[in-house]
């Protein structure tokens, strides 16, 4: 054999065994995805409610991304547990995972609240999450989460929610006096700083706030948005629906997992559930931006009154939650020790953006005269 046909043969056996190995690499993903792990995520609400739309829209990126080797089904509120026990059955393994607020598990520690719906100091829900990746938001609420309350969960915080409506009422509040003795429904901190306010206030999940305002269990109610508020039939049983709030004024929604569940999934597989609840996250500030304002249009087209919430009842909202954080802080360690941490975030990033931000409000009035 001549060098020149050793030299051939030997391309050759590289060739097909370089081949070979390439095969071998592509074949491997191949046998990984074959082995399909599927996991029963619940929501905290109704069918109908664009809140369960948006459960979707994140589980929907998992299993597109994750292909057949991770697949979540999504379930509504009350398909295996009611939506206050949604945790209580992630926790134990009975859901594998579940989409909600935190504000509904603040029965088992008020901080809980902070991590979703926060004071007012100022911020929006996209400084709050700016707060959860960068200001060690992520750390105390892990802290809360497998310390302090030992839970069996992950969780992610995503979707800034626009600020939150004062809700619907019987007859226009004027002042802060017309919310003494008011019946009235929210969850989370909001129920002390309403407490605080001097109402009477009633938890209640999504699906039973309706029935409750038209039967007068309650004068008057906050959910969260015109979409899903004309959704669940708001509408139907009041025409006094009142914009601008500082209850519930950053909040986001909660994913969350069994822990034993999520650690055993390999490190691709938890990537894809982080970065999709990120992904989720923005378009659901862009579709919130969307329906939220045809909505509100089509509330106004049905004989609703939308009306401004008078600046009084504003102010003494914030005067209410003075009170409310100094009380729950000298309570609670940990509840002071976020506090802490989010006054001194919103303190350094509100001022560059109160420096650097013009009045939109201006330009909008300016252009459209509204």
């Amino acid at each position: 054999m001549t060098d020149k046909t050793e030299k051939a043969t030997s391309r050759r056996r590289f060739l097909t065994a370089a081949a070979a190995g390439g095969v071998a690499t592509v074949a491997m993903p191949n046998v990984s995805r074959a082995q399909t792990v599927t996991w029963k995520f619940q929501s905290t609400w109704p069918t109908k409610d664009i809140f369960h739309e948006f459960a979707g829209d994140f589980v929907k990126r998992v299993n597109e991304m994750a292909g057949n080797r991770l697949k979540v089904e999504l379930l509504a509120a009350g398909s295996v547990v009611p939506a206050f026990q949604m945790q209580d059955a992630v926790n134990a393994g009975i859901l594998d995972g579940g989409h909600g607020v935190s504000a509904y598990w603040y029965g088992k520690n008020k901080a809980f609240s902070l991590f979703g719906t926060p004071p007012a100091f100022g911020w929006d829900a996209s400084n709050f999450l700016a707060w959860m990746n960068y200001g060690g938001g992520y750390e105390l609420y892990n802290e809360l989460v497998t310390q302090v309350l030992k839970l069996n969960l992950v969780g992610f915080l995503s979707g800034p929610m626009p600020c939150q409506p004062l809700g619907w009422f019987k007859k226009e509040l004027k002042t802060a006096d017309d919310i003494r003795g008011l019946k009235y429904r929210t969850v989370g901190l909001a129920a002390d700083l309403k407490n605080e306010m001097g109402a009477a206030v009633t938890i209640l999940a999504g699906g039973e706030i309706v029935p409750a305002l038209e039967r007068g269990v309650i004068d008057g109610a906050e959910f969260n948005n015109p979409s899903s508020d004309s959704l669940l039939g708001f509408q139907d049983v009041s025409k006094v629906y009142m914009l601008q709030s500082w209850h519930q004024s950053a909040e986001s929604f909660e994913i969350i997992f069994n822990k034993g569940k999520y650690d055993a999934l390999p490190a691709e597989l938890k990537a894809i559930v982080k970065y999709a609840a990120e992904s989720a996250s923005a378009d659901m500030l862009w579709k919130a931006t969307d329906r939220y304002s045809k909505d509100l249009e089509a509330l106004r087209a049905k004989g609703v009154n939308v009306i401004q919430t008078p600046d009084a009842i504003l102010n003494a909202q914030l005067a209410a939650w003075e009170k409310v954080i100094a009380k729950l802080s000298g309570e609670n360690p940990f509840f002071k020790k976020v506090i802490e941490s989010q006054m001194a975030w919103v303190k350094r990033t509100k001022s560059y953006e109160v420096a650097n931000t013009p009045p939109y409000t201006a330009a909008y009035r300016h252009f459209f005269k509204a």
